[in-house]
């Protein structure tokens, strides 16, 4: 069959899937039963979006996280995990199909991964097959893109109305809009402009996403708990992605004037302009119409506290909902028997190289928290420094669920670190980002290389892989990665070892 009837027959059978979980609301798919115990645990997947290690447990002294470090407390810390790409939907393509980017050719935010790999089985849906009642909840793919047929019921995202800004910031939106449009600027700008990156309301939690998602979350496990199969749930939360609009109770948990500033508030010395992003998910918003970009100024320091206030009000928002969530879990007597798992899709820069938001792939956006919970394993409260990835995942919670892992996937089982974390591991992880706002080059691609010591990055043209720059970090001096030592002869040697990591890729790293 040619690639194109391929994809058009994957796009088919997706769309046939969604349209079906529509007029079905109700509808649960029917599949084998395994029954549940030991051998197959439940598995809960938290999926958080846009968020660093921000956390207690992670040695963030400002950070108000208690449930989530308890969580930590409970389980075992992973201190090195990277991310494949530092944006939304191709961090979670990877994560819940096993396939790195250049595989699943998905780079950016608008690909369908059924596009390309339109037979590829997700995670939920190899849990679906052998026996596991798979269930959806929040954000988890991108938000586009809910894959029904990955899910044994529809997935959902919260259907409670949803009002994110007061009617003050509402007008204020149209105030900038009518100025942008006496000044001329494009009606797309105009068009596409968004209410204000923060908002403290004095609402309920279950008014903004989290906390209606969390309800959700909490009823669906109230239900799949009397089920003999076991569950395999993932709960998504949009929070700490923009905007910033936790209920004011969680902005009244810091003291704005207090909070601490990026200790780095400039581009790295001897960086490609290439490697830092352009601060565009800032200028969708009405008070950040004109923001400049990270080479040409900084903001305002009263503009650099709100989002780093409204950041950590998020943080603790949804470190309240996992709280929610682990209460319920032991209520219902599922503590013993259920996996846990807590992933964001990639950091976020809160000032840190003169930028706000991800997409680079510096260690500030492509390094995340994951904690992982095995009630069966004596793993309470450890920590490993272990190389890990998003691409891992997969296959490490196919093992701790008593399932084969299917040949495709992309990633190592980290399974021993759970009995070992001072294993040898993986010699390095890989990150990447696809640029397409280079007009001298068109798609400029950027590929990272993270061992223990070093960060390696290569920028070349996406069509022909015309080497442009290099970056070299290193950790042991300068964990910001503030200087690029590319071109310092002591780093001969090293070098030579990162460009053949590159070149052979991500097998020729494996423990």
């Amino acid at each position: 069959m040619a690639e194109t009837q391929r994809v058009a027959l994957g796009l088919l059978l997706s769309c046939c899937a969604f349209l079906s979980a529509c007029s079905q609301d109700d509808h649960v798919a029917e599949v084998k039963q395994v029954p549940r115990g030991a051998e197959h645990p439940n598995v809960l997947l938290i999926v958080v979006d846009d968020l660093r290690c921000s956390l207690g447990s992670y040695g963030d002294t400002t950070a108000v996280s208690p449930n989530i470090d308890a969580l930590c407390r409970r389980g075992m810390r992973f201190d090195r995990s990277y991310v494949q790409v530092a944006a939304c939907n191709p961090s979670r393509v990877a994560m819940m199909t096993g396939l790195r980017p250049d595989t699943s050719g998905v780079w950016r935010l608008a690909t369908p991964f059924r596009n390309n790999v339109p037979a590829v089985t997700t995670l939920p849906e190899h849990f679906m097959a052998h026996g596991y009642h798979t269930v959806g909840r929040g954000k988890v793919y991108h938000l586009k893109f809910p894959d029904p047929q990955s899910w044994s019921e529809p997935h959902r995202v919260s259907k409670t109305p949803i009002k994110y800004w007061t009617h003050q910031q509402w007008d204020f939106l149209e105030q900038v809009r009518e100025r942008l449009r006496g000044e001329g600027r494009p009606d797309e700008i105009i068009k596409n402009l968004r209410p204000p990156t923060t908002c403290d309301a004095d609402v309920p939690d279950h008014l903004r996403h989290e906390g209606a998602m969390t309800n959700a979350a909490l009823a669906t496990l109230r239900r799949v708990a009397k089920q003999r199969q076991p569950f395999f749930m993932t709960v998504g939360y949009v929070n700490p992605h923009l905007p910033f609009n936790a209920p004011r109770k969680y902005w009244d948990l810091y003291d704005r004037d207090s909070l601490p500033e990026a200790k780095n508030p400039f581009l790295p010395d001897g960086a490609p302009r290439v490697a830092m992003n352009t601060m565009h998910e800032l200028r969708y918003h009405c008070d950040f119409a004109e923001v400049p970009q990270p080479w040409e100024g900084e903001l305002a320091e009263a503009d650099r506290r709100r989002l780093v206030h409204g950041y950590l009000a998020a943080v603790s928002f949804v470190d309240a909902q996992v709280g929610r969530l682990m209460t319920e879990i032991n209520r219902l007597g599922l503590a013993d028997n259920t996996v846990v798992v807590f992933w964001s899709d990639h950091g976020f820069k809160l000032g840190e190289h003169g930028s706000w938001g991800k997409k680079t792939n510096y260690e500030i956006d492509t390094r995340v928290p994951l904690i992982v919970v095995d009630p069966r394993n004596q793993m309470a409260g450890q920590s490993t420094s272990a190389l890990v990835e998003s691409v891992d995942l997969y296959p490490t919670l196919c093992e701790l669920a008593g399932l084969p892992v299917p040949a495709h996937v992309e990633g190592t089982s980290f399974k021993p670190l759970l009995a070992k974390p001072d294993l040898p591991w993986k010699e390095a992880v890989f990150s990447q980002f696809l640029r397409d706002l280079v007009p001298e080059h068109g798609e400029v691609r950027g590929n990272a290389v993270r061992t223990r010591r070093y960060r390696y990055v290569t920028w070349r043209v996406h069509a022909t892989d015309e080497l442009l720059h290099e970056e070299l970090y290193d950790h042991a001096g300068d964990p910001q990665e503030n200087t690029n030592v590319i071109g310092r002869p002591v780093y001969k040697d090293a070098l030579i070892r990162l460009r053949e990591l590159q070149q052979q890729g991500w097998r020729a790293a494996l423990p």
